[in-house]
């Protein structure tokens, strides 16, 4: 099975063709499936804006496929970026968009959040699976750690003492909101392809 990926983020790819490694799957992102799409984002919430990312990949090639819409919800900033989280603050680099969160933030104390993964994969039958998935912390008052992509350098989880950047790749997969999700898609994956044989 083919399953494209309405994503070109190699991060998104990378952990998707782990998850689904032990399956028959032959994971693709949209420009390896000669794909160029650029999906206007236009859902209030982060599981419509994968059902669109999802629908226009099937649509375009005729192949599963697969989206993610995730992103970082601040409770002190009443849930900001949100489903902003890519584009906040304007195109800012994820370290500047890290140092931007850190301003709004400023010294505020109660530094609750939470990263937030919705997955839709659309079918050329025009079935749907969806699967969510998140992950609590806080913000941390600097960036810390090499690893991962986006708000990973300030997001601090108090059980690891550790921020997501400062985790292995496994450490995050166990825990992070895409990995929580992606377990959930791939069990509601293998039961569609069991029962459509």
């Amino acid at each position: 099975m083919k399953l494209i990926l309405a994503s070109n983020n190699k991060g998104k790819l990378r952990e998707l063709r782990e998850m689904l490694s032990d399956m028959n799957i032959e994971v693709l992102s949209q420009s390896e499936a000669g794909l160029k799409l650029d999906v206007e984002e236009t859902g209030s919430t982060f599981a419509e804006n994968a059902l669109l990312k999802a629908q226009a990949a099937c649509s375009a090639s005729g192949e599963a496929a697969v989206a993610d819409d995730s992103g970082l919800m601040v409770d002190a900033l009443g849930g900001e970026p949100g489903i902003y989280s890519a584009r906040y603050g304007g195109g800012l680099s994820d370290a500047e968009k890290c140092e931007f969160l850190l301003k709004n933030l400023g010294s505020v104390k109660q530094r609750s959040a939470k990263f937030v993964s919705s997955i839709a994969c659309v079918f050329p039958t025009g079935e749907i699976i969806r699967a969510e998935g998140e992950c609590r912390g806080e913000i941390n008052y600097a960036s810390k750690g090499e690893n991962g992509f986006g708000y990973d350098p300030v997001f601090y989880i108090r059980d690891l003492g550790r921020t997501m950047a400062e985790l292995s790749a496994e450490e995050k997969n166990a825990i992070s909101h895409r990995g929580n999700a992606l377990r959930e898609f791939k069990v509601k994956l293998k039961k569609y392809m069991e029962e459509n044989k």
